[in-house]
Order: structure tokens, then C-alpha cells, then sequence
């Protein structure tokens, strides 16, 4: 398993089964479920990409006009693109309004990559399903399941 983390190049790794692990982070408030799953993951030979950044400043302003801001959602939106599946975790803890629009972005125009987790509880959770059943996107119940679900695809 290799993992890079935003904003770490990937490209040459692009040979292997890949996923991009969307979802709840809200620094401080979702669980680090990122890290679950790439241990999870870790016996495969996957490439992991990962948007939780090690160094993350809450101070940037959230603008285009700010290079380090930019960087991150333009690393997202890449490696989204690039990777073979698109697993959605939302928290409910979080609000996740970027996984939201990212849902949006792929429920129409890509959905067969998505595998969605949206807990109960989560504060949308009948929007998420919703767009899931509409766009035949696959759900999982919980974050194990979910984990099954991606082993499954990434094999």
C-alpha cells in the first residue's frame, strides 16, 4: 500500500488500483477515519489518496487567491479524478459540506466510482441517500462495511 497525502505528487504510482478517501474531516471535530482505512488497506497493493494534509493551517483563507488553499482543492479535485474508486465518509459529527458538493460532482457524472458511507445521524443523512439511490451509487452502512466494499473493488 502506498498513500500520499495533499499535496504530495502520486502520478507515478497511477499503475495501481486507487482510491481517494473523500469525506468528514473538519479538523478537530470527524475522527481521523482516514487512517482507519489505510490500515485497513494496508496489506493490498493500493495506492491511497488522502486529502487530510499533516500540516493544515486553519488560518488560510479559504480563497482563490490563496496559492496554499488552491493547492489543497486543486490536489482533491485531481487526485478524485484520477483514482479508480471514491469512497465518501460522512460523520456524523461533521456537517461535510465539501463532501456534499463533491457528491454532487460525481453522483451524475461518475457514480459507478463512489462507494458512500453516511452514518445515522449524520445531519443530511436523507439527502445522501437520496442522491445515492437515484444514481444507483453503492452505500455502506458503516465504515467496516465500507472498508469491505473498497477491498472488494481495489482487488
Amino acid at each position: 500500500m502506498i498513500e500520499k497525502k495533499a499535496p504530495e505528487a502520486y502520478a507515478e504510482h497511477l499503475n495501481l488500483p486507487s482510491v481517494f478517501l473523500a469525506g468528514s474531516i473538519e479538523m478537530g471535530v470527524a475522527e481521523d477515519w482516514q487512517e482507519e482505512v489505510a490500515r485497513a488497506l494496508a496489506g493490498m497493493d493500493v495506492l491511497i489518496l488522502n486529502p487530510r494534509r499533516p500540516h493544515w493551517d486553519s488560518s488560510w483563507t479559504q480563497s482563490i487567491d490563496n496559492p496554499a488553499f488552491r493547492q489543497q482543492v486543486d490536489w482533491e479535485l485531481d487526485a478524485m479524478n484520477a483514482a479508480g474508486v471514491i469512497a465518501m465518509y460522512f460523520s456524523p459529527a461533521t456537517r461535510s459540506p465539501v463532501t456534499m458538493l463533491e457528491l454532487g460532482l460525481y453522483a451524475e457524472k461518475n457514480p459507478e466510482k463512489l462507494v458512500v458511507c453516511c452514518q445515522e445521524g449524520f445531519w443530511r443523512k436523507g439527502n445522501v441517500d437520496i442522491v445515492c439511490a437515484r444514481h444507483g451509487i453503492a452505500r455502506a452502512e458503516t465504515l467496516g462495511d465500507m472498508v469491505s466494499m473498497l477491498k472488494a473493488r481495489l482487488r
